[in-house]
């Protein structure tokens, strides 16, 4: 199987809590353009993974983060016939909110912070959903 890239793309995005609410944008470019998302894009050469973290949070949402883990290091492959289409390796980390309302920018149409609970209204795929599911126990076991 070839591929359009000879290697995975590099991506980080950040599940960053305000008091008992995560963070989550509508993202304002494909794929799944108007779909909630967590925040975060690509990392770019030269850039550490924290620095990447901090740029998207700021770039799409205008706040400022305290990272505080990693939640998780994903792989979102598309598998195409006779090639991968995409290949993103994402590291998600755990994150809290430091300063700044949070409000759409860069990619970004809307932001939304969000009561776990209120987790299914937004639709998200089920992958970003077990990311944060567990972003919120990592969160909960470090607190306790």
């Amino acid at each position: 199987m070839s591929r359009l890239s000879p290697w995975p793309v590099v991506a980080v995005g950040a599940i960053v809590w305000k008091e008992d609410r995560f963070l989550l944008i509508r993202r304002g470019q494909p794929p799944r353009k108007g779909g909630w998302s967590i925040p975060g894009g690509r990392q770019e050469a030269g850039e550490t993974v924290h620095e990447a973290v901090h740029r998207e949070i700021r770039e799409e949402a205008g706040i400022d983060i305290e990272i505080t883990g990693i939640a998780a290091v994903v792989d979102l492959i598309d598998r195409g016939e006779a090639v991968i289409n995409h290949h993103y390796t994402v590291i998600d980390m755990l994150a809290e909110w430091r300063a700044g309302e949070a409000r759409a920018g860069d990619d970004a149409m809307d932001t939304a912070w969000v009561a776990l609970d209120d987790i299914g209204a937004y639709d998200l795929p089920d992958l970003q959903v077990e990311v944060i599911t567990q972003a919120a126990r990592q969160r909960r076991s470090a607190a306790a």
